[in-house]
C-alpha cells in the first residue's frame, strides 16, 4: 500500500442494453471499450511520463517512491481554552488528551540527541540510585514543601501546603499541566514535593551514615555543591507576570530581534548591570565598581526601583531592549537569579560574578567559551579586565557572546525545556518504590482550572503559552550518565579555564603597577 497517497474508486459499467440487435450491440459495445480503453491508457501514459516524481524500481526492487505533494500531512488535533460561558464553574474538558494515541502521526526523523546539561539528570537522582524513593522519603520532603504534585492516569493533582512568593507555584504548576497536553500520557504515574523558595535546603551533610538511605527528594529551581535538591526550571519560563516578563518563546524572538538592532561592535563599551542591590551584601559591593568621578571601572550600574517601574508599567524593564552594552554582568542574588538566562540572551560578553548557585541548563556553561569568569573578590578589578581585554581582541569577545546566545536560542528553546521536565520526570518515576495515590484534600487540575478564573495579566501569559495540540515528535533522546571519570575531566577544563583568566588578570595588573611606577 502506498502510504499519503489515495488510489480514486475504479468505476463500474453499469449493464445498460444498446439499442439494436444484440450482434450489433455486442459489437458496439467492443468499439466503445476498445475507445475507452485507448484513450485511458493515452491519459495515463501522459501523466505517467509528465510526473517526473513517480520512479519506478528494478526487477529486484519494485518500491515505488511518491511525491511528497500528494501526501497528506494529518493536522494536528487541537485543544484550545474552553473558558466559554457555558463552562463558568472551569471544568476540566471530558475530551482533554490523557492518553497517548497519535503514534501514526508521529514524525518518522530520528530524534535529536538532548544537550549534554541533560546528563545532570541522572547526578541529581544519584542519591536515590540504590536505595529506590520510598513513601516516608517523599513525606519527609513534606517539611518546607509549598505543594505536591501527583500524577495518576495522566490527570494532575495538587495538594497546597503554603503561599509561594508571588504566583511561583501556580505558573510551575501550570507548566507541568503544559507538559502534558505536549506528551499527553506519555507520563507515569508519580508523586512529588515542591519548594518554590530560592534556596536549597536539603543539606548533604544531614544525611551520611546511617542517614545516607533516607534523603528526601524535593524539587525546586537551583541547587549548590552542598545540598541535593532536585533541580526544576522555574516558573518564569511561563512568564512572570509580577514584573511583566512575558513567557520565554515569544521573548526568545524578541531579545533575537534586540540583538539585530544593535551590533556588538556599535554597542557601549562597558560593562552593564541593572537590578536589585538590597538582597544581598555581593550586590551591594558590586555597587563600588559604578563609574566615580575617580575612578572608572568599566561598569554601568544602575539600581532597579521596582515600585517605580511597576507604577511606570515596566516600561524600563523590557528584557529585549537592555541588549545595549557589549558586556553584560550576572551576579546572584539572595540565590540563583532567573535574570541569567536573559541576560545570556543577549549577543553581549556575560561576566559572570563567581556563583554559588545552578539551576538546570547552567551546568552546560563552559568558562571562557560561553561567559567570562568574574572574581567574588575583587570584582572591580575583574571586571575592568575584563572589559579591556575584549576591547582589545574584540572579534574573540564577540565570538563569547555569540556563543551564550547561540547556546539560549538553539540548546534552551521552549522545545528542550519541556523534554528537560519529560525526562527528570521519567527518570525520577523510576525510582519510586510505591504507588502513588490521590491523597484526601487534593485538587484535580487542568488547564481551564487554573487559567479560566485567572485575572486578565496572568490569563495573558498562560494564553500565550498554552500548548494547543500533542507534539508530533518524540522527546529528544536522553543521553547517558557522566562517567566518573569524564565527569571529573569536565570539572577540571572548567576549573583551568577560570584558573588561566586569573592569571591574565593578575598580570595584567602587575604590569599596569609596574607602569604607573615609572
Amino acid at each position: 500500500m502506498l502510504r499519503g497517497y489515495r488510489f480514486a474508486r475504479p468505476f463500474k459499467f453499469q449493464g445498460t442494453s444498446l439499442k439494436g440487435s444484440a450482434p450489433a450491440a455486442a459489437a458496439t459495445n467492443t468499439i466503445l471499450f476498445v475507445g475507452l480503453f485507448i484513450v485511458a491508457s493515452a491519459i495515463l501514459s501522459s501523466f505517467w511520463v509528465q510526473t517526473s516524481n513517480f520512479q519506478i524500481g528494478s526487477s529486484t526492487n519494485q518500491t515505488i517512491v511518491v511525491s511528497n505533494k500528494f501526501k497528506k500531512t494529518p493536522k494536528p488535533v487541537e485543544f484550545p481554552l474552553n473558558c466559554s460561558i457555558g463552562n463558568q464553574t472551569q471544568t476540566c474538558p471530558a475530551n482533554y488528551p490523557t492518553t497517548f494515541s497519535n503514534t501514526d502521526e508521529l514524525d518518522p526523523s530520528p530524534n535529536p540527541l538532548c544537550p549534554d546539561y541533560f546528563r545532570f539528570i541522572h547526578q541529581d537522582l544519584m542519591p536515590w540510585k540504590r536505595t529506590g524513593i520510598t513513601r516516608d522519603m517523599v513525606e519527609n520532603a513534606k517539611k518546607t514543601a509549598h505543594f505536591r504534585l501527583v500524577i495518576v492516569k495522566g490527570k494532575v493533582y495538587v495538594e497546597k501546603y503554603k503561599q509561594s512568593i508571588q504566583t511561583r507555584d501556580v505558573f510551575t504548576i501550570w507548566g507541568i499541566l503544559q507538559l502534558l497536553r505536549r506528551y499527553p500520557g506519555r507520563l507515569p504515574d508519580l508523586e512529588f514535593m515542591f519548594d518554590c523558595d530560592d534556596q536549597p535546603v536539603i543539606r548533604s551533610r544531614d544525611y551520611q551514615g546511617l542517614n545516607s538511605t533516607r534523603v528526601p527528594p524535593l524539587f525546586r529551581y537551583c541547587g549548590d555543591r552542598w545540598t541535593r535538591d532536585i533541580v526544576f526550571p522555574d516558573w518564569s519560563f511561563w512568564g512572570w507576570n509580577e514584573i511583566n516578563i512575558k513567557p520565554w518563546e515569544g521573548l526568545l524572538k524578541d531579545v533575537k530581534k534586540g540583538n539585530e538592532r544593535i551590533k556588538w561592535m556599535d554597542r557601549e563599551p562597558y560593562a552593564y548591570w541593572k537590578g536589585n542591590p538590597f538582597v544581598a551584601d555581593t550586590r551591594k559591593d558590586l555597587l563600588k565598581c559604578n563609574v566615580s568621578g575617580t575612578q572608572d571601572w568599566n561598569a554601568r550600574l544602575f539600581i532597579q526601583d521596582w515600585i517605580l517601574e511597576s507604577q511606570q508599567g515596566f516600561k524600563q524593564s523590557n528584557v529585549a531592549d537592555q541588549c545595549t552594552h557589549r558586556y553584560k554582568i550576572y551576579i546572584e542574588g539572595y540565590a540563583w537569579s532567573v535574570s541569567e538566562k536573559y541576560i545570556l540572551a543577549c549577543d553581549s560578553v556575560t561576566l559572570l560574578i563567581k556563583p554559588k548557585y545552578y539551576d538546570f541548563f547552567t551546568r552546560g556553561l563552559q568558562p571562557v567559551h560561553h561567559y567570562w569568569p568574574i572574581r567574588h573578590e575583587n570584582k572591580c578589578r575583574s571586571i575592568k579586565f575584563a572589559v579591556d581585554w575584549g576591547n582589545n581582541h574584540k572579534q574573540k569577545a564577540q565570538a563569547i557572546g555569540k556563543a551564550a546566545s547561540d547556546f539560549i536560542q538553539e540548546e534552551l528553546k521552549m522545545d528542550y525545556v519541556y523534554d528537560y521536565m519529560f525526562h527528570l520526570l521519567n527518570e525520577y518515576a523510576k525510582l519510586l518504590r510505591f504507588e502513588p495515590r490521590i491523597p484526601k484534600g487534593t485538587t484535580h487540575l487542568c488547564s481551564e482550572s487554573i487559567a479560566c478564573p485567572a485575572n486578565e495579566s496572568p490569563k495573558k501569559s498562560m494564553t500565550e503559552s498554552l500548548v494547543k495540540s500533542p507534539s508530533a515528535t518524540d522527546p529528544c533522546t536522553m543521553p547517558p550518565p557522566y562517567e566518573p571519570r569524564a565527569l571529573a575531566k569536565l570539572y577540571r577544563r572548567n576549573i583551568n579555564s577560570i584558573t588561566q583568566v586569573q592569571q591574565w588578570e593578575d598580570k595584567y595588573w602587575e604590569n599596569l603597577s609596574k607602569q604607573q611606577q615609572l
